[in-house]
Parts: structure tokens; C-alpha cells; sequence
């Protein structure tokens, strides 16, 4: 059976909120005891290395609100996404949002050296 993924947002202050209420199901006197080298081998073990270069790909500050539209999509590619489970609108717009970077990236000129 797949793993269902629940992704939640909420703020260091609520967080730590939760922390004082014992409402996570996180061990977090196990995580503060690890050392940041512990901590970067189970990231490592569990998604592998980051990328070279990604540091380049964080964004500072909040995203703009989606806007809502209506999009005609191939009928197997939008098949294709929703099999992934749900979140499928979300990964179509990260697929956009890259190749739109990749573009721009593309199109913005090489700072000339001295």
C-alpha cells in the first residue's frame, strides 16, 4: 500500500505550540540530541544528496496566491498526474514553474567579465 503523504503548513510559533502540548508525533529530544552530521547522513540515507547548485533554487519570501483558471489538458497527461495521487494540480504547476525558470534562466544574458 502507497505511503499517503499529508503535507501541513504551520508557523515556528505553532509548532512549538504543539511541541508544549504534546500534539506531534515527532521524538523531538531524540532530534535535538543528533548532531548535524547525524542529521545530514538520515536525510542523505532517506531522500539522497541535494543536488550541486541548489542553494540557487531558494525562493526568499512568500509565493504568490495561485490563481484559479481553466486549462485544457491532453486527456493522458492529466491521467497521468492524477495517478500520482493527490496534489496532482500542485505538480502540474511545479513542472510549469520549472520550465518557466529554465526559460528565464535562459533568456537572461551572461554577465560579461572585466
Amino acid at each position: 500500500m502507497a505511503k499517503k503523504e499529508r503535507i501541513v503548513h504551520a508557523s515556528a510559533d505553532e509548532i512549538q505550540s504543539m511541541r508544549k502540548q504534546g500534539k506531534t508525533r515527532s521524538d523531538w529530544a531524540a532530534a535535538e540530541q543528533m548532531s548535524n552530521a547525524e542529521v545530514e547522513l538520515r536525510a542523505n540515507e532517506d531522500d539522497g544528496p541535494l543536488p550541486e547548485g541548489w542553494e540557487a533554487t531558494v525562493e526568499i519570501g512568500l509565493p504568490e496566491p495561485a490563481q484559479p483558471v481553466n486549462i485544457r489538458l491532453d486527456a493522458a497527461v492529466l491521467r497521468w498526474f492524477k495517478s500520482r495521487g493527490p496534489g496532482y494540480q500542485t505538480r502540474i504547476n511545479a513542472v510549469l514553474r520549472a520550465f518557466v525558470q529554465a526559460r528565464q534562466r535562459a533568456e537572461t544574458p551572461e554577465p560579461r567579465s572585466k
